[in-house]
Order: C-alpha cells, then sequence, then structure tokens
C-alpha cells in the first residue's frame, strides 16, 4: 500500500490579518526518509530544550529498519522528533509508529532548517550530504509551513505526547492500494482480490488508530477522505481525536520576513464552555532603535461580552489597563500602540506574559479573564531584528516608558 505524494499549504490562520503563500514544495522532500540528530540554539526546541531528531522526506519501503538502528544508539528517549514528510509507505509507518510507542516517544511536527545548508533547499545533494553524515548539525526549528501528511500521520500517533504547532499541518485521506498481479487473472478474480485488500487495509488502519489511543472518529473520517484530495485536521478535530490534547497551544516568537519584516506569535486557545478554539496573534514591528510597536489580533466571541481593556503583567510589574477601541477585521479586533525602549526591555526580560481581557458586566462591573503566554524565541528574534533598525530621530519627542503596553486602533 503506498500514499501517492500529496501536499498541502498550511492555513492562513487569521482571515484578513495573516495571508501568506508557502514557499514552492514541489522539491522540498528527501526521495527517501532520513534520520540525523540537530542542535540548535538555547531553548531552540524549547523551554531547556537545544536538541532534538530530525526526521523528514519520503516514507520509503526500508525507512523502518533505518529509523530503528539509529534509535537504538539513541539513549534519551524522551529527546523530541521533528516530523516533516508528505506520506508514503502505510506499512512502514505503521511499524515506526509501534517503535515510537515502545520508546515513548515525543513527537513534534516542524522543518530542521540545517545551517550548513546554507540558502540551499534542504533536500539537494549537498545538503542532505551534510544531514547524512552521521554527525550532529548545527539547525534551527521552523514550525510554520511543516507537515505530516497521509503515512507519516500514522508514525506520528505512534509517539505518547504529540504536539502541532498552530501554523504546522497534520493532513490525511484514504488509502491507495498499488497491486501487481502475475499471469492472466480475470475481472472478476482482480475485482474479488481488490475488495479483500481494500477491506484488510481498512480493518489494518483501524486496529492500529485504536491500538494509539485514538478516537474511532478519525478511522471514520479517513474512509470519507478520497485519496486524490487530502483532509487537513483543524484544531478541534486534532482536540477531540485525542492526537493533540493540549488547550493552549502557541508558537515561539519569530522574525519573519515581508516586505515590512516582523517578530510574531500566534497562540489557539480552547475555549472554557467547548472543545472549539479561538486564534489570538502578536506582531511586533519596529519603528526605531527606540522604539516598536506591537500589534494584537484577537478573535471575539460574538455570543459574549464585548472586550473593552486588555492588560498584560510583564514579570512582578503593576498591570496596565490597554486601549478601549480597537480596529475590527471580520470576526477579529486588531490593538496597537507604540512601545517604548525601556518597557520593552522588561518585556524581554520576562519568561512569561500574562494577558488579561476585560469585559463589562451588567451593574458596571467587569469580569476579567487572563492567560499565560511565554516568550520562547523572543529575546533571539527581537535582537536579530533590531540589528536593521533605522536609528531614532535626532528630535523625536521622548517616550515615557510605562510597564505594560497601550493599545489603540491600528492606522
Amino acid at each position: 500500500m503506498i500514499h501517492r505524494v500529496l501536499l498541502a499549504a498550511a492555513l492562513s490562520l487569521i482571515p484578513g490579518v495573516v495571508r501568506a503563500k508557502p514557499p514552492a514544495v514541489d522539491a522540498a522532500f528527501a526521495p527517501k526518509l532520513i534520520i540525523y540528530p540537530a542542535k540548535g540554539a538555547a531553548n531552540a526546541c524549547g523551554p531547556g530544550c537545544d536538541r532534538w531528531i530530525a526526521v523528514e522526506g519520503r516514507i520509503d519501503q526500508d525507512a523502518a529498519s533505518r529509523i530503528r538502528r539509529f534509535l537504538l544508539k539513541v539513549k534519551d528517549t524522551q529527546r523530541p522528533i521533528y516530523f516533516h514528510s508528505p506520506g508514503g509507505v502505510v506499512g512502514q509507518s505503521f511499524l515506526i509508529g509501534r517503535l515510537l510507542r515502545s520508546r515513548k516517544a515525543v513527537a513534534r511536527i516542524g522543518r530542521t532548517i540545517v545551517t550548513a545548508c546554507g540558502a540551499a533547499t534542504q533536500v539537494d545533494d549537498a545538503c542532505l550530504k551534510i544531514k547524512t553524515g552521521g554527525g550532529e548539525v548545527e539547525a534551527e526549528i521552523v514550525t510554520r509551513y511543516a507537515m505530516c501528511n497521509s503515512a507519516c500521520s500514522y508514525l506520528f500517533l505512534g509517539a505518547t505526547t504529540r504536539e502541532v504547532a498552530p501554523d504546522a499541518a497534520m493532513a490525511v485521506h484514504n488509502s491507495k492500494l498499488t497491486m501487481i498481479f502475475h499471469g492472466h487473472p480475470s475481472a472478476q478474480q482482480i475485482a474479488a482480490f481488490t475488495e479483500r485488500s481494500t477491506v484488510k487495509a481498512d480493518r489494518e488502519r483501524a486496529s492500529f488508530i485504536a491500538a494509539m489511543g485514538i478516537s474511532h472518529e478519525l478511522t471514520d473520517l479517513v474512509r470519507t477522505v478520497k485519496f486524490e484530495s487530502l483532509h487537513i485536521l483543524t484544531r478541534p478535530e486534532l482536540y477531540r481525536f485525542g492526537i493533540d490534547t493540549r488547550p493552549t497551544v502557541e508558537t515561539a516568537w519569530r522574525l519573519e520576513g515581508a516586505a515590512r519584516p516582523y517578530v510574531r506569535k500566534i497562540v489557539l486557545a480552547k475555549k472554557d464552555d467547548s472543545q472549539s478554539f479561538r486564534t489570538m496573534e502578536w506582531r511586533l514591528f519596529c519603528e526605531n532603535k527606540d522604539r516598536a510597536r506591537l500589534m494584537f489580533v484577537r478573535e471575539f466571541d460574538q455570543g459574549g461580552a464585548a472586550v473593552n481593556s486588555v492588560i498584560m503583567i510583564a514579570g512582578s510589574e503593576k498591570p496596565v489597563i490597554f486601549g478601549k477601541f480597537p480596529a475590527r477585521t471580520g470576526t477579529y479586533e486588531v490593538w496597537s500602540e507604540t512601545i517604548a525602549s525601556d518597557t520593552m526591555k522588561a518585556v524581554l526580560a520576562a519568561s512569561h506574559l500574562q494577558i488579561g481581557e476585560g469585559a463589562s458586566m451588567s451593574e458596571g462591573k467587569t469580569s476579567l479573564a487572563t492567560f499565560d503566554i511565554d516568550t520562547n524565541g523572543m529575546e533571539a528574534a527581537w535582537t536579530q531584528f533590531l540589528a536593521s533598525c533605522p536609528a531614532a530621530p535626532a528630535n523625536a519627542k521622548s517616550v515615557i516608558a510605562s510597564p505594560g503596553l497601550t493599545f489603540s486602533p491600528a492606522q
């Protein structure tokens, strides 16, 4: 059984606000599955994590044996494994999935960008030689446009800890059977054999998914998706099926190249009263070396009370209420304001930022809902970004630093 290689673009997360197309991916994968150790900067793969295992490429007929040999040499069974694959041989994915389950592996979806490959495509011959040379490579993790599709989804299910970033994709579809007949069987014999093989393949898939502790809803869904198509699992589906059951998922802060570059973070948070999630995004722009601008985009609940204030707490600083009149685009609110350099330093020094959303209630009372977001990657991304910022104008008015940030409607 072989899945045709089908690629899917990562979804735009915020309509009208996040509009970006993925890079060309026609030749974005190695012809066979490769596995190698990688090392990055401090916290490159999460707080306290700077080493991981990269698994990428098309799942070929001998993939499981290579993965097994490699993992036998890795004593740290909790070192995270990052997958980036369009799929391949289904039977091999089942074998790898069971191997990962025996290790109680931690699996994530992410692209490993190897520094020594420079501006290469990451899959040309020179880069593949570096990746498969046997040594640990210097690299970084990028979750945006990363994918684990088709047969890759099954090996991913084998891990006991599974994490899918907000900007990564996991997609499924039904299998395609490739059969070779010898001799000259009749049409009836071919049809009967094909039917038996299809039933067997469906049974094996359902048995594997159930053994991995995943809801039968995933099996039911896969049966409805034609092989020629591809269904990207939504965040509620990932949660409901038991694939990634975190109530809040977030990306690291990362510098994004664009006509006007910015540092970005995305958070998906489960709503208290359902299995649905809402999307939030932070974009940090550089106006000059003494002043930044932060844009906060939140999805609002049309049936709930309107949020008229936002609070940020950085470290032990006193919370400050932000502006009251955000701009609206579709079902999203956009808040924005400048940040003084001293305030930016306080934000960078905090390991977490507490965000509070205040809504007016009856009798003049205000309810406040709070949640935390981490600052992982923020300092490195901002330091890199700041190097290209213009100097502050000599006649610029001084900006008084405050312990928080003030938002106003986007201009």
